[in-house]
């Protein structure tokens, strides 16, 4: 995929991402086979530069996992990743650590993510000197200045701790943390999911801002839709480790396919709701079983099921650009 002839910075094909659960003492007793939980089942993405890709599903479908598998901060069980063009999974623990300055992350959780007992400036000059960024301490605590006035900090945060700061000002010095490294990709997991809505606005601002001035590349993680709506270009819908429709965003939102993207859609607030959404609405639990199986995992959910959704329909071309798992037409 490219975006206006843009070069694909990311490709990933076929990402599998399996975990062997935890037995219980009776289990193990019983002598019965550990279970194993499919979380990421072929994945396939390409993104381009200078692109914003989002990944969104509700908590418990696999996007954080595929995210973390980009960047071998989780070991994928099968597939491709490529960055560049190079395998990043052929390459040695050496090779990897170079590859850090050019893959970074934004964790959900500003706080969890952030040492709450190292300052800003501790915080920010540890990824500095592990890099080997700067020549010398002075350089580096003029680094670490800049950084936090391109997120809407200043000098008078440097010595404070993570707990001083609220949720907003932690995410940004969690965003100024994987700026430190100079960053062409950057995976946004949920980073404004764990914040007030007026914050997640000045936060998705500040990314947008970044990305214009920078030229950074974002995928974009998240279990709302209408989050990604303004900073992504383009949308994959996954559910139990698949993508079930994938779409520039402006398609996606306006001619959504498959009934598992209709139901996310259905679910953001309105000022005056529509009643024709209200079939959209799904019931019922994530089976997480049915990611292992045949078919499509949202069956059990799904108001339209068929018998054929038992089996594992082909992504169909609905317009140029636009696919989706659904035999629907829309």
């Amino acid at each position: 995929m490219t975006v206006n002839n843009r070069k694909t910075l990311v490709e990933v094909k076929n990402l599998q991402r399996s975990f062997v659960m935890s037995q219980g003492w009776l289990d193990r007793m019983r002598g019965n086979p550990a279970k194993e939980v499919v979380a990421v089942n072929g994945v396939s993405l390409n993104i381009a530069e200078g692109s914003t890709v989002a990944l969104v599903g509700e908590s418990g479908c696999g996007k954080s996992t595929a995210g973390r598998c980009i960047l071998r901060l989780i070991e994928p069980s099968s597939g491709n990743i490529a960055f560049k063009g190079k395998d990043i999974l052929a390459i040695d623990k050496t090779e990897l650590r170079h590859l850090r300055r050019q893959m970074q992350i934004v964790f959900q959780d500003p706080y969890s993510s952030l040492n709450p007992h190292m300052t800003v400036e501790e915080i920010l000059m540890e990824v500095l000197t592990f890099h080997q960024i700067g020549a010398n301490r002075s350089e580096r605590h003029q680094r670490v200045l800049e950084l936090l006035q391109q997120v809407g900090l200043d000098a008078s945060h440097m010595d404070r701790f993570p707990h001083e700061f609220s949720g907003g000002q932690r995410q940004r010095i969690g965003i100024a943390r994987a700026l430190a490294v100079e960053p062409q990709f950057i995976v946004c997991d949920e980073p404004v999911s764990a914040l007030d809505v007026s914050v997640q606005a000045q936060i998705i601002n500040l990314l947008e801002d970044l990305q214009t001035t920078r030229g950074l590349t974002y995928l974009f993680i998240a279990h709302d839709l209408s989050v990604v709506h303004h900073i992504s270009e383009h949308v994959a819908v996954m559910y139990l480790g698949k993508i079930m429709e994938e779409a520039d965003t402006d398609e996606l939102f306006a001619h959504p396919h498959h009934p598992y993207t209709q139901a996310l859609l259905a679910a953001i607030p309105r000022m005056k709701p529509d009643r024709k959404h209200d079939h959209s609405i799904v019931r019922g639990e994530l089976a997480t079983e049915l990611a292992a199986q045949h078919g499509c995992p949202f069956r059990n959910r799904c108001p339209f099921v068929e018998s054929r959704c038992e089996e594992d329909p082909p992504w169909v071309e609905v317009t140029t650009g636009h696919f989706s798992r659904c035999w629907l037409d829309g």
